[in-house]
């Protein structure tokens, strides 16, 4: 802070310090002693979080890609945990309240996407610099992701297998392949309001479209309007399937840049396994209705 004395001379005091200037009406100093620990460091472990970056190499763009990818997993961890509440909310018959946890989710997609912007200077030259170092390791591996997957409908055993040696994480993967998905919680909705949607399906399956469902969302889309719960439902879905589908694209353009076509580092067709990916629409008769409407 800078206080001039009579003689013109300018001098530096710190706020704080013994005879500043207080920090004005209604404001108040922050605490800086603590008997221990700062609380936000006990609150959010910052220390701990920034202890956990241990990169393989000495090259310098490693660090950036651990990060973000780090930074990817904290959200896969946090959607997850909403998209279940989600579902115990729908369950409930709470579709409002489901449909306010959903859009919750859609920001943090948005957060999602824009973090592959954090790796776009990631060339082929500076990725192969400390590619090598990674050896089997790869993003196809995330069993937080696969958890997301399966939520969405997108099952398959032999995914769960790469983590057979994990058994907590596989005992979790193989519950969340065998129990419905969120998706499914919603065509129970449907199907408790009357919708006839199919019965019986294979839980352990990839989701597979109906022309039932799809009549469903055409009638929700033809006979209701903002406000009605289910219209409002059937929105928040598609902008969730949107920004999921986004994050994929971005996904598959990251790899595109850093690596070209070349084999996934875990065994897969780089991107040609992203492009099939791609390709498969979450929540799909939400998307063919709107030929049909």
């Amino acid at each position: 802070m800078t206080s001039r004395p009579r003689d013109g001379a300018i001098t530096e005091r710190p706020v704080g310090a013994p005879g500043a200037p207080s920090e004005g009406p209604g404001e108040a100093a922050p605490t800086l002693e603590f008997a221990a620990g700062t609380p936000y460091d006990d609150y959010v472990e910052a220390e701990t979080l920034h202890g956990l970056q241990h990169t393989i190499t000495d090259v310098p763009e490693e660090l950036p890609f651990l990060v973000t990818t780090q930074v990817m997993e904290l959200y896969f961890g946090l959607v997850r945990t909403e998209w279940r509440l989600a579902q115990r909310l729908l369950d409930d018959d709470e579709i409002a309240e489901a449909t306010a946890v959903l859009a919750r989710t859609v920001r943090y997609f948005e957060a999602l996407n824009a973090s592959w912007a954090a790796l776009s200077w990631l060339t082929p030259v500076r990725f192969n610099a400390f590619r090598e170092a990674l050896g089997e390791a790869s993003g196809f591996q995330s069993a937080m992701y696969r958890h997301l997957e399966f939520l969405l409908g997108n099952k398959s055993e032999p995914l769960t297998r790469p983590h057979r040696r994990s058994p907590a994480v596989y005992a979790e993967l193989l519950a969340a392949l065998r129990a419905p998905s969120l998706y499914d919680s919603v065509l129970d909705v449907l199907a408790r309001r009357g919708f006839a949607v199919p019965e019986g399906r294979d839980l352990t399956a990839e989701y597979v479209p109906s022309p039932a469902v799809e009549a469903a969302w055409v009638t929700i889309y033809s006979e209701r309007a903002p406000g009605d719960e289910l219209w409002e439902l059937a929105e928040t879905l598609t902008d969730l399937s949107e920004r999921f589908s986004d994050w994929r694209y971005r996904h598959l353009m990251a790899v595109r840049r850093s690596m070209g076509a070349k084999m996934g580092s875990g065994g897969s067709g780089g991107v040609g396994w992203l492009q099939r990916s791609l390709s498969r629409d979450v929540f799909p008769e939400l998307w063919s209705a709107r030929t049909v409407v």
